[in-house]
């Protein structure tokens, strides 16, 4: 029992986890999402979707632990988010309070995991670290960041750095003026200050729903003059405007009337070729790059709401 501890906290200490999580709380999230249960192989790993309640139930059932049901927050504040932070689990994209909210681990960490004691195990932490930024740098990053500023709205902010977000501020200097004339900049987020620029008043007029950040699009411009919105994702390593996203988004904003525009914008070409299958139909591609053109994808317009 106590070796499986240990193995899963040598895992997070490899993959960069802050101290606070590699601490047994913690271990036991990775084990029960991974549904290995203290006699089983590594290999045996899998990555079923899971509500906290499970998590709980599993520790306590095969770890001999005695967590109440009152101890979720706990769990979600000490390892959930700061896995989902650093990558190693997903949600499955409904509301934090639906009774169908669930967790998985990645599909890349399960196949991790599978490897553990095996001689692939180097090889396959090594491309993970190649693709993530360590939690721990992330953190310690937040301290001596070197900042972009940025006007936005006629009032300066700054940007951390860093690529995604360069290519929001390419979205806000480049994109807008050419292709969203004259709008007003109602959401922006920021690596590491997640809400940079949030008119929640605006976005509430207009019959947004304000949710979690990580649910909001990097960027959401609103243009009064054609009273149209859009939704801007600012893609360098992870989420395009994929049929799943415009369902996220579209639920988000059911009860907004102005006509909706999505933009994947990417920073190069290449990057915009990774994700090309991924794309959504009727949404437009702005490459930083090539900053006076615009990619539609099908449809009678090039340019507007659906």
């Amino acid at each position: 029992m106590d070796k499986k501890i240990e193995e899963t906290r040598e895992f997070l200490q490899t993959i960069g986890m802050p101290k606070a999580q590699q601490a047994d709380i913690c271990c036991y999230v990775i084990l029960a999402m991974a549904g290995v249960k203290p006699d089983m192989s590594w290999s045996e790993a899998t990555n079923e979707w899971i509500r906290i309640h499970d998590i709980i139930q599993f520790v306590n059932t095969f770890y001999g632990m005695s967590y109440a049901e009152n101890s979720r927050e706990t769990f979600r504040k000490q390892a959930l988010h700061r896995f989902r932070t650093a990558a190693l689990i997903e949600d499955n994209g409904k509301a934090t309070n639906s009774p169908n909210y669930r967790y998985r681990l990645t599909e890349e960490i399960v196949k991790i995991l599978r490897t553990m004691e095996t001689p692939a195990w180097k090889e396959s932490i090594k491309r993970f670290l190649c693709y993530h930024e360590k939690l721990i740098d992330l953190y310690a990053s937040k301290k001596k960041m070197t900042m972009m500023p940025e006007n936005i709205n006629g009032e300066n902010f700054k940007f951390s750095t860093g690529k995604h977000n360069e290519l929001q501020k390419a979205i806000i200097e480049e994109f807008a003026p050419r292709f969203a004339p004259n709008s007003e900049c109602l959401y922006v987020g920021d690596t590491i200050e997640k809400d940079l620029v949030k008119n929640v008043e605006k976005l509430k007029e207009l019959g947004f729903e304000i949710t979690l950040h990580d649910k909001m699009p990097d960027v959401v411009l609103y243009r009064a003059d054609k009273n149209w919105i859009y939704f801007v994702e600012s893609v360098t390593s992870v989420g395009p405007m994929d049929p799943k996203r415009i369902l996220e988004i579209t639920g988000m904003t059911k009860d907004v009337t102005a006509g909706k525009i999505f933009v994947t914008a990417f920073l190069d070409f290449k990057t915009y070729k990774k994700f090309a299958e991924e794309l959504a139909w009727e949404t437009e591609v702005w490459i930083a790059e090539m900053p006076e053109h615009m990619i539609h994808l099908n449809g009678d317009r090039f340019m507007g709401p659906r």
